[in-house]
């Protein structure tokens, strides 16, 4: 028995040490990172190698879906919204499958990105994306499979891949001069009603120069009095209270009341019944 435990355990010591032992992966993992324009784009893959291999209508057939790449899915992700060939792609993560061929080859983008190698049906309500892309044959060979984000610029970039001696590249656009644009016209116009709200509402609550939160809140009355909201004009009842113009809260406080009544908030209604109470306004 005793014979029989050390065997035992000099087995399981044995085990032990060599499950500690890694080896390289065949087919090795990248991970890339890369901004265009504004858009944080990211892009997970597994890259397998030639070794002597022929690949294209070999090892890959032609016409028949591709992983594009090694084991799991490759992976890409938009941190904002895209358009590929033409379609829109909303911020978020997709697999990237291909059918080569030899002139030219389709690249999908594929909603469900929970595939071990490829879906055993390809469901077309999961397809966002495909693109029709030229094979370009390159003068020597490409030995790792290889995926790259190319011809960079403010509005695209294009996404290349490449092996053996093909390469093909599906561009990619990002609406960065809507969003600069977009953002140079709010600070060239200044504040909005909403940023004059909350500052005056963080002035109000912190104790900072309840003056100054009177200047804002009355901005952002005056920039919404075509449609004035019951909780603002609450704040600016309790803004002015707190500055000591008793006549401006309890007019304030009456217009939220209206306000509040028609809307059926019960809260708001109680809220600012009781301030016109205190303040003498009932």
């Amino acid at each position: 028995m005793k014979k029989l435990f050390t065997l035992i355990m000099v087995l399981t010591v044995s085990f032990a040490v060599n499950a500690q032992i890694e080896t390289p992966q065949p087919s090795p993992f990248q991970k890339i990172e890369q901004k265009v324009g504004l858009t944080d784009v990211t892009l997970e893959y597994s890259r397998p190698s030639m070794r002597g291999r022929e690949i294209f209508g070999n090892l890959v057939p032609f016409g028949k879906l591709w992983r594009t790449g090694a084991n799991n899915n490759t992976i890409i992700n938009f941190g904002s919204d895209v358009t590929i060939g033409g379609k829109a792609l909303k911020a978020g993560s997709y697999a990237v499958f291909t059918i080569p061929n030899k002139s030219s080859w389709n690249v999908i983008f594929y909603s469900d990105t929970n595939n071990w190698g490829t879906p055993k049906t390809l469901d077309e309500s999961k397809v966002v994306a495909k693109v029709s892309a030229e094979v370009y044959n390159l003068p020597m060979d490409i030995e790792t499979f290889t995926i790259s984000f190319d011809d960079l610029t403010n509005d695209s970039a294009m996404l290349g891949i490449m092996w053996e001696k093909a390469y093909v590249a599906v561009k990619i656009d990002v609406a960065t001069d809507k969003t600069v644009t977009d953002a140079i016209n709010k600070t060239m116009n200044g504040p909005s009603a909403n940023d004059y709200y909350a500052s005056a509402r963080y002035y109000l609550e912190s104790g900072k120069d309840i003056k100054q939160a009177v200047t804002w809140m009355n901005k952002a009355i005056d920039m919404s009095k075509d449609s004035p909201k019951f909780w603002w004009l609450r704040q600016q009842s309790l803004i002015n209270a707190k500055a000591g113009d008793k006549k401006g809260a309890i007019k304030a406080a009456k217009q939220s009341l209206e306000l509040a009544t028609k809307a059926g908030n019960a809260d708001y209604v109680k809220m600012n019944t009781d301030s016109l109470k205190e303040w003498g306004g009932m």
